[in-house]
């Protein structure tokens, strides 16, 4: 069993968490937060001015998943609502990210990385949603 899962199912206020599908989002968040990094700064090392809006998204999108990934593993204090706002952020930010990295992929190989983990991403968030409805 992951490390994950077994922290969170020994939380006492683990509650009617599917532990394994938080676990994934979870991971999910921090894997693609430093994708997001890493895209933006090999992006500043191309040194080229197309790349200035997928600097930006991708360092914003780095910071809305890590912060996603914080929220999720104290588990809201029992608030779904936060959780819900926070997830759906993570969506968009990851929308945008993904979709900007995406357009530069053919060029650069380092976009096409993080355009994936930025899909990989909202995928868990939106199974982690589905799963709060």
């Amino acid at each position: 069993m992951k490390p994950t899962v077994e922290m969170l199912r020994s939380h006492p206020d683990a509650g009617d968490f599917d532990a394994e599908l938080l676990s994934a989002c979870i991971e999910e968040c921090f894997e693609c937060a430093s994708i997001c990094s890493t895209c933006g700064d090999a992006c500043l090392a191309e040194h080229d001015p197309e790349l200035a809006d997928c600097v930006r998204l991708t360092v914003e999108c780095s910071e809305v998943c890590s912060t996603t990934g914080k929220v999720l593993s104290m588990m809201g204090g029992g608030d779904d609502e936060i959780l819900i706002s926070q997830l759906e952020a993570c969506v968009e930010a990851c929308h945008a990210a993904g979709q900007e990295a995406g357009r530069h992929a053919d060029a650069h190989a380092h976009c096409g990385h993080c355009s994936r983990a930025c899909r990989r991403c909202v995928e868990a968030c939106e199974e982690l949603l589905a799963d709060l409805d």
